[in-house]
Protein backbone atom coordinates (compact mmCIF):
# COMPACT_ATOMS: atom_id res chain seq x y z
CA UNK A 1 0.00 0.00 0.00
CA UNK A 2 3.11 2.34 0.41
CA UNK A 3 2.22 3.93 2.72
CA UNK A 4 3.78 6.51 5.31
CA UNK A 5 3.93 6.24 8.20
CA UNK A 6 2.14 9.46 9.18
CA UNK A 7 -1.04 8.22 9.78
CA UNK A 8 -2.00 7.48 13.33
CA UNK A 9 -4.27 6.32 16.04
CA UNK A 10 -6.82 9.19 17.06
CA UNK A 11 -9.06 7.39 19.76
CA UNK A 12 -7.41 4.36 20.56
CA UNK A 13 -5.61 3.52 24.02
CA UNK A 14 -7.71 7.42 25.25
CA UNK A 15 -10.79 5.31 24.06
CA UNK A 16 -10.27 2.85 27.04
CA UNK A 17 -8.87 5.57 29.76
CA UNK A 18 -11.07 8.49 28.93
CA UNK A 19 -13.95 7.69 26.26
CA UNK A 20 -17.76 9.22 26.67
CA UNK A 21 -20.30 7.13 29.21
CA UNK A 22 -22.42 4.96 26.87
CA UNK A 23 -24.55 2.86 29.12
CA UNK A 24 -27.00 -0.16 27.95
CA UNK A 25 -30.34 0.03 27.12
CA UNK A 26 -32.35 -3.37 26.94
CA UNK A 27 -34.06 -4.95 23.57
CA UNK A 28 -37.32 -4.41 25.48
CA UNK A 29 -37.14 -0.44 25.49
CA UNK A 30 -35.61 0.26 21.86
CA UNK A 31 -36.54 -3.25 20.03
CA UNK A 32 -34.49 -3.30 16.89
CA UNK A 33 -32.08 -0.60 18.21
CA UNK A 34 -28.14 -1.52 18.32
CA UNK A 35 -27.87 2.05 19.57
CA UNK A 36 -30.11 5.06 20.51
CA UNK A 37 -28.31 8.29 20.25
CA UNK A 38 -29.65 12.28 20.88
CA UNK A 39 -33.23 9.86 20.34
CA UNK A 40 -32.64 8.31 17.28
CA UNK A 41 -32.34 4.82 16.74
CA UNK A 42 -29.13 3.31 14.79
CA UNK A 43 -31.13 0.18 13.77
CA UNK A 44 -29.47 -3.38 13.43
CA UNK A 45 -30.66 -2.84 9.91
CA UNK A 46 -28.40 0.04 9.39
CA UNK A 47 -25.87 -1.64 10.91
CA UNK A 48 -25.50 -4.36 9.45
CA UNK A 49 -26.07 -2.47 6.34
CA UNK A 50 -22.48 -0.71 6.87
CA UNK A 51 -20.86 -4.73 8.23
CA UNK A 52 -21.64 -5.29 4.76
CA UNK A 53 -20.34 -2.45 3.03
CA UNK A 54 -17.30 -3.76 4.60
CA UNK A 55 -17.08 -7.15 3.96
CA UNK A 56 -18.17 -6.70 0.14
CA UNK A 57 -15.12 -4.49 -0.08
CA UNK A 58 -12.94 -7.00 1.63
CA UNK A 59 -13.86 -9.45 -0.75
CA UNK A 60 -13.40 -7.62 -3.51
CA UNK A 61 -10.13 -7.32 -2.52
CA UNK A 62 -9.11 -10.32 -1.62
CA UNK A 63 -9.98 -12.92 -3.96
CA UNK A 64 -8.27 -16.52 -2.64
CA UNK A 65 -10.57 -18.11 -0.24
CA UNK A 66 -8.21 -19.16 1.77
CA UNK A 67 -7.03 -15.50 2.88
CA UNK A 68 -10.50 -14.07 2.63
CA UNK A 69 -11.81 -16.37 5.45
CA UNK A 70 -8.27 -15.17 7.62
CA UNK A 71 -9.50 -11.85 7.17
CA UNK A 72 -12.84 -13.10 8.80
CA UNK A 73 -11.02 -14.38 11.41
CA UNK A 74 -8.76 -11.59 12.29
CA UNK A 75 -11.97 -9.12 11.82
CA UNK A 76 -14.30 -10.79 14.10
CA UNK A 77 -15.25 -7.77 16.03
CA UNK A 78 -16.06 -5.86 12.93
CA UNK A 79 -19.82 -5.24 13.83
CA UNK A 80 -19.04 -3.83 17.30
CA UNK A 81 -16.44 -1.18 15.74
CA UNK A 82 -18.69 -0.65 13.40
CA UNK A 83 -21.18 0.59 15.57
CA UNK A 84 -18.69 2.41 17.60
CA UNK A 85 -18.05 4.15 14.85
CA UNK A 86 -21.60 5.12 13.70
CA UNK A 87 -21.81 6.28 17.16
CA UNK A 88 -18.84 8.45 17.55
CA UNK A 89 -19.68 10.33 14.51
CA UNK A 90 -22.53 11.68 16.26
CA UNK A 91 -20.90 12.48 19.05
CA UNK A 92 -17.94 14.12 17.95
CA UNK A 93 -20.12 15.65 15.56
CA UNK A 94 -22.00 17.24 18.40
CA UNK A 95 -18.99 18.08 20.63
CA UNK A 96 -17.74 20.15 17.43
CA UNK A 97 -21.14 21.88 16.72
CA UNK A 98 -21.45 22.90 20.31
CA UNK A 99 -17.79 24.55 19.84
CA UNK A 100 -19.22 26.26 16.76
CA UNK A 101 -16.69 23.90 14.31
CA UNK A 102 -17.61 23.10 10.74
CA UNK A 103 -15.96 21.18 7.86
CA UNK A 104 -16.32 21.76 4.27
CA UNK A 105 -15.63 19.74 1.39
CA UNK A 106 -12.67 21.53 0.48
CA UNK A 107 -11.31 20.60 3.79
CA UNK A 108 -12.06 16.78 3.31
CA UNK A 109 -10.55 17.13 -0.47
CA UNK A 110 -7.53 18.63 0.80
CA UNK A 111 -7.21 15.68 3.33
CA UNK A 112 -8.01 12.78 1.32
CA UNK A 113 -5.43 14.34 -1.29
CA UNK A 114 -2.61 14.29 0.69
CA UNK A 115 -2.91 10.66 1.97
CA UNK A 116 -3.60 9.78 -1.37
CA UNK A 117 0.11 11.12 -2.40
CA UNK A 118 1.27 9.09 0.91
CA UNK A 119 -0.57 6.35 0.01
CA UNK A 120 0.50 5.87 -3.68
CA UNK A 121 -2.89 6.60 -5.23
CA UNK A 122 -6.75 6.69 -4.59
CA UNK A 123 -6.48 3.11 -4.65
CA UNK A 124 -4.16 2.84 -2.13
CA UNK A 125 -5.62 4.83 0.57
CA UNK A 126 -8.98 2.98 0.03
CA UNK A 127 -7.39 -0.10 0.69
CA UNK A 128 -5.11 1.25 3.64
CA UNK A 129 -8.24 2.35 5.54
CA UNK A 130 -10.35 -0.68 4.62
CA UNK A 131 -7.62 -3.15 5.57
CA UNK A 132 -6.23 -1.48 8.88
CA UNK A 133 -8.86 0.62 9.80
CA UNK A 134 -12.44 -1.21 8.45
CA UNK A 135 -13.39 1.17 6.72
CA UNK A 136 -14.93 0.79 3.34
CA UNK A 137 -14.67 2.74 -0.25
CA UNK A 138 -17.81 4.55 0.45
CA UNK A 139 -17.38 5.41 4.04
CA UNK A 140 -14.26 7.10 3.39
CA UNK A 141 -14.32 11.07 3.31
CA UNK A 142 -17.08 10.92 6.10
CA UNK A 143 -14.25 9.13 8.24
CA UNK A 144 -11.88 12.05 6.97
CA UNK A 145 -14.23 14.61 8.09
CA UNK A 146 -14.64 13.06 11.63
CA UNK A 147 -10.96 13.71 11.58
CA UNK A 148 -10.73 16.74 11.21
CA UNK A 149 -13.77 17.43 13.04
CA UNK A 150 -11.62 15.61 16.22
CA UNK A 151 -8.41 17.54 15.09
CA UNK A 152 -10.35 21.72 14.93
CA UNK A 153 -11.80 20.44 18.41
CA UNK A 154 -8.75 20.13 20.26
CA UNK A 155 -7.29 22.65 18.47
CA UNK A 156 -10.57 24.81 19.48
CA UNK A 157 -10.16 23.75 23.26
CA UNK A 158 -6.16 24.13 22.84
CA UNK A 159 -5.53 20.80 23.47
CA UNK A 160 -5.17 17.41 21.25
CA UNK A 161 -6.91 14.44 21.52
CA UNK A 162 -5.13 12.30 23.88
CA UNK A 163 -5.69 14.79 26.70
CA UNK A 164 -8.79 15.08 29.24
CA UNK A 165 -9.89 18.10 28.05
CA UNK A 166 -10.58 16.71 24.92
CA UNK A 167 -12.53 13.81 26.00
CA UNK A 168 -14.32 16.06 28.47
CA UNK A 169 -15.99 17.62 25.48
CA UNK A 170 -16.89 14.31 24.38
CA UNK A 171 -18.72 13.06 27.49
CA UNK A 172 -20.39 16.35 27.54
CA UNK A 173 -21.99 15.35 23.77
CA UNK A 174 -22.47 12.41 24.77
CA UNK A 175 -24.50 13.16 28.25
CA UNK A 176 -26.26 15.74 25.82
CA UNK A 177 -27.38 13.00 23.17
CA UNK A 178 -28.06 10.68 25.63
CA UNK A 179 -26.20 7.67 24.28
CA UNK A 180 -27.73 4.40 24.99
CA UNK A 181 -26.05 0.88 23.50
CA UNK A 182 -27.50 -2.12 23.13
CA UNK A 183 -25.61 -5.03 25.42
CA UNK A 184 -26.22 -7.17 22.73
CA UNK A 185 -22.69 -4.91 20.81
CA UNK A 186 -21.35 -4.26 24.03
CA UNK A 187 -21.43 -1.99 27.36
CA UNK A 188 -19.34 0.53 29.01
CA UNK A 189 -18.63 0.52 33.15
CA UNK A 190 -19.64 4.28 33.58
CA UNK A 191 -17.42 3.89 36.99
CA UNK A 192 -14.47 3.30 34.67
CA UNK A 193 -15.74 5.06 31.83
CA UNK A 194 -14.00 2.04 29.46
CA UNK A 195 -15.37 -0.18 27.22
CA UNK A 196 -15.62 -4.06 28.77
CA UNK A 197 -16.05 -6.11 25.76
CA UNK A 198 -13.43 -4.81 23.05
CA UNK A 199 -9.71 -3.55 22.54
CA UNK A 200 -10.26 -1.57 19.12
CA UNK A 201 -10.50 1.59 19.22
CA UNK A 202 -13.67 3.37 17.16
CA UNK A 203 -12.23 5.60 14.45
CA UNK A 204 -8.72 6.59 13.88
CA UNK A 205 -7.22 10.33 12.67
CA UNK A 206 -4.80 10.66 10.19
CA UNK A 207 -2.37 13.31 11.68
CA UNK A 208 -2.28 16.81 11.47
CA UNK A 209 1.00 17.00 9.78
CA UNK A 210 -0.58 14.34 7.07
CA UNK A 211 -3.70 16.86 6.99
CA UNK A 212 -1.93 19.86 5.56
CA UNK A 213 -0.75 18.31 2.16
CA UNK A 214 -1.42 20.47 -0.07
CA UNK A 215 -4.78 19.80 -2.76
Amino acid sequence: MHRRRRTALLLSAAIAAAAPVLTACGSEAHPGAAAVVGGQRITVGQLEGRVNEVRRAQRAVVQDETQYQQVLASTGSLTRDTLHNMVLDQVLHRAARDEGIAVTRREVSRMRAGLEQQAGGAKGLETAWLQKYGIAPGRLDDNLRLQLEAQKLAAKLGTDTTRPAFWKALSRASEELHVDLNPRYGAWDVQKSSRVDAKTPWVREVTATGAQQPA
